[in-house]
């Protein structure tokens, strides 16, 4: 069993900053790796970051440059800082591990933090 929690969402003008944070609990390793999604209204979930256990990082076309993201392994925390934001990077932004075999090919995610930008 895996839980996950994101946090650290809100509102934010175009062209500013938040931070995202995701506490990992459970039977999760910091070998896994963890992903982050998003959801805007009507839209399907979305692929925005990944960072590998040994911290190899990989983003959308959509944010890169503008967002990053990290981990901190002894904590179990991940985290995807957000800059430049825009409008269209309002969604609801969700935590996931990568399913492998450390977590029996599941795919567990957190409740999801909402991100409002406001042009």
């Amino acid at each position: 069993q895996v839980q996950l929690v994101e946090s650290g969402g809100g509102l934010a003008q175009a062209g500013g900053s938040l931070r995202l944070s995701c506490a990992a609990s459970g039977s999760i390793f910091s070998i896994n790796t963890m992903d982050w999604y998003r959801q805007a209204p009507g839209k399907q979930r979305e692929l925005v970051a990944s960072i590998t256990g040994g911290g190899n990082t990989n983003y959308a076309d959509s944010v890169k440059g503008r967002f990053t993201t990290s981990r901190d392994n002894v904590k179990n925390m991940v985290y995807l800082q957000m800059n430049s934001l825009k409008p269209e990077d309002t969604a609801v932004y969700y935590c996931s591990n990568s399913p492998d075999s450390t977590t029996s090919w599941r795919r567990y995610w957190g409740q999801g933090t909402q991100v409002t930008v406001s042009s």
